[in-house]
């Protein structure tokens, strides 16, 4: 059966309305522990940034929920960054995500750039999430403008080309490859996310799909690879799941691509456990089975089921 292809139009037309946020204070803020490539633990203060929504119309993101209609102005960018750093206690690394892309030139002020390099040039490493079409001349520049490594996280989602195609996020897997090469040849590294069981996709082919993601990044120098499992929440999905082409995998499903993406022993997987606990509520064990993948998170082994 043929992989349905929706416009932007039908996406938006299904979305529930936007939560409330305001440009003065990120939407959220918290510090997070990540294995990272030395074989150690680090601190990470996460600042989820409040701007205008993301251009690209993805069919699976609810993102959008926490963004602006209208671009932020000069200066609040910065504003709520030094607000959540007054609130979060210290770290080594700092992610800023805004739900979007961080070089989108209409969701973080280019102006505001120089003073956000200056309020990170604490931290040994920046990670930000920019889509592939977006990765350009304004990557290196903020390169060079901080003290510490600039790492950027690319949207992947799948490597199935048609689903690729359905998920309306715009571009190919050479469009990923070129971006992805840019940056790497400037000494930007990267880490990707991938989505676990998209829509139209059966159970065994969430599982497949997923593994074979992975090894795509990796075999293109990609250093970390996140896995989401895809959930609903965004008005499409809903509509997807009442016509049977989509369902949130199986916690099994979870486990398993984790274990195998983590045997591949190319590089760090971390599994997505946000809202984990909401999700799979009814599931047996759930508290045990949900500890083992955050120590698998943590440890990049795989841990014992006893």
């Amino acid at each position: 059966m043929p992989v349905p292809n929706f416009t932007d139009q039908q996406i938006l037309a299904a979305r529930p309305p936007k939560n409330s946020v305001s440009p003065l204070r990120p939407y959220a803020f918290l510090n997070e522990t990540e294995y990272i490539a030395t074989g150690q633990t680090a601190e990470i203060s996460t600042i989820f940034l409040t701007n205008r929504e993301c251009p690209f119309r993805c069919l699976m993101c609810d993102l959008w929920k926490n963004t602006l209609d209208e671009s932020v102005a000069p200066g609040q960018i910065i504003q709520q960054i030094r607000y959540a750093l007054g609130n979060l206690p210290p770290a080594t690394r700092i992610k800023l995500y805004n739900s979007g892309n961080f070089f989108d030139a209409r969701a973080v002020p280019p102006k505001d750039l120089p003073g956000i390099a200056a309020l990170v040039q604490c931290y040994d490493r920046v990670i930000v999430e920019n889509h592939p079409l977006l990765c350009n001349q304004s990557c290196l520049d903020f390169q060079q403008q901080l003290t510490g490594q600039l790492e950027i996280a690319l949207g992947l989602e799948t490597v199935h080309p048609d689903i690729l195609k359905a998920l309306n996020k715009r571009m190919t897997l050479d469009d990923f490859a070129r971006a992805n090469e840019f940056l790497l040849n400037h000494a930007i590294e990267t880490r990707v996310f991938i989505l676990l069981k998209p829509p139209f996709m059966e159970e065994q082919e969430g599982i497949d799909w997923g593994i074979r993601s992975v090894e795509y990044a990796f075999s293109q120098g990609v250093s970390c690879c996140s896995l989401i499992p895809t959930r609903a929440g965004n008005g499409m999905l809903e509509q997807l799941q009442q016509n049977g082409q989509y369902s949130l995998p199986a916690f099994t499903s979870i486990e398993t691509t984790l274990k195998s993406c983590l045997q591949l022993n190319q590089g760090r997987v971390f599994m997505d456990l946000w809202d984990l606990d909401l999700l799979y509520r009814s599931e047996p064990d759930l508290r045990q089975r949900l500890a083992r993948l955050e120590q698998m998170n943590l440890t990049q082994t795989i841990a014992s089921d006893s």
